[in-house]
């Protein structure tokens, strides 16, 4: 078999565990009205995800490095499986926020590890677009499973669709069992160690721009279904197709990032992608009340947003080459605390201000991440220096 067929069965993979990721933020407002809490208050389950998520990730990475790889994802697939088969059985918000701490911890493992055995099974001048590959999976979790799940949601019961995911992981641990093959842990880095990268200033300056690139990004996604619903006035039809639209957009733009990283570089990917992503948003707030021009908006926010994906994950990797792990999962839990403090962020605009100023805001913010990309990969002082060399010359 060969490497591209493993790798693309770890994104299909990556797209069942994606899905149960993305899904709250496609059948929010029908969890609030079901469980009894304001639609900001549903929201909060994303920041609970996500900060067990990025807290958790670290120490069961740590704690789990010898284990083989494909026995890990198996382990990781396992616990899963049980919390989203928990958020079907069990109702009440409190028994969700447990099935969400269990499915992050879970997800965060497996991620983590799909992420470093695709780059190894790839050659080295392809791991831009291995990683892309898996990137697309959960790209395809936008734009299958989370439709899908607000179709099922709308139709019959939002606990459904947990269940459903449940009952799939089966089938993924299956094929991981019989397509992946087994690939060695690794020397146990205590989190002591992990976190001296921290001391890096490429790093830590890097990790910052996963920080506000998807914390921008979360503000508004988090809240899409009833941005949508709300202002916008899409009946729930058209909020499906809007989402599957999107998932369409991301699907393109993680493929296009990881093209554009092997062939023109990642930082002029990169700073690109986040501009554009930046752009889209404010536009987005213009439009805000038209449906016709929404749909070919959230493409192409859409679109922006994933294109840094797969850059930003193989920039952090050229960083730290002999610490593979160790940066994706720092990554990885970066990403996932900046989508917490997003939905956390995005949850007080909407109590405190209007749904309308969730593009605003995030629009800001990724525009923060474009200029500290710009500023790491030295853009200013090339401008500065072209200027003085300007002026040299024409005195």
């Amino acid at each position: 078999m060969s490497y591209n067929l493993k790798i693309y069965m770890l994104a299909l993979v990556s797209f069942l565990v994606g899905t149960s990721e993305f899904i709250i933020a496609g059948i929010l407002d029908k969890v609030s009205v079901d469980i009894g809490v304001s639609v900001a208050a549903a929201g909060q389950l994303i920041t609970v995800f996500s900060l067990a998520y990025g807290f958790g990730t670290p120490f069961l990475m740590a704690a789990a490095a010898k284990v083989d790889r494909k026995k890990l994802m198996l382990y990781a697939l396992s616990v899963f499986i049980v919390g989203n088969v928990a958020a079907y059985f069990f109702s009440g918000f409190a028994a969700l926020i447990v099935s969400r701490v269990i499915v992050a911890l879970s997800s965060g493992v497996f991620v983590v590890t799909a992420l470093t055995v695709a780059a190894k099974l790839a050659p080295a001048e392809k791991q831009g677009s291995a990683i892309a590959t898996l990137v697309m999976g959960f790209s395809a979790a936008l734009i299958v499973g989370v439709p899908l799940g607000r179709l099922v949601a709308s139709a019959y019961d939002w606990k459904l669709v947990f269940g459903g995911i449940g009952f799939l992981g089966l089938f993924a641990m299956l094929l991981i069992a019989f397509a992946i093959p087994r690939t060695d842990g690794e020397q146990p880095v205590p989190l002591r160690d992990q976190l001296k990268l921290l001391k890096n200033p490429k790093i830590a300056v890097a990790l910052g721009i996963t920080f506000f690139w998807l914390g921008g990004y979360s503000i508004t996604y988090t809240y899409i279904s009833p941005f949508l619903l709300d202002i916008t006035g899409m009946s729930e039809k058209f909020v499906s197709i809007a989402l599957l639209a999107f998932g369409i957009a991301s699907l393109i733009g993680s493929k296009l990032g990881g093209f554009s990283t092997d062939r023109w570089g990642f930082k002029r990917t990169l700073v690109t992608g986040m501009l554009f992503h930046s752009a889209w948003l404010v536009v987005i707030s213009f439009a805000a009340h038209s449906p016709l021009l929404m749909f070919p908006l959230l493409m192409l926010w859409s679109l922006s947003a994933w294109s840094s994906g797969p850059t930003q994950q193989y920039h952090l990797i050229s960083l730290a080459p002999d610490a593979t792990s160790i940066m994706l999962s720092l990554n990885s839990s970066v990403l996932q605390l900046a989508m917490a403090a997003g939905a956390g962020i995005g949850g007080g605009i909407v109590e405190g201000a209007s749904l309308t100023d969730v593009t605003w805001i995030g629009a800001a913010v990724v525009a923060l991440a474009a200029l500290l990309s710009a500023a790491a990969f030295g853009y200013f002082r090339v401008v500065a220096a072209s200027r003085a060399g300007a002026r040299r010359s024409s005195s």
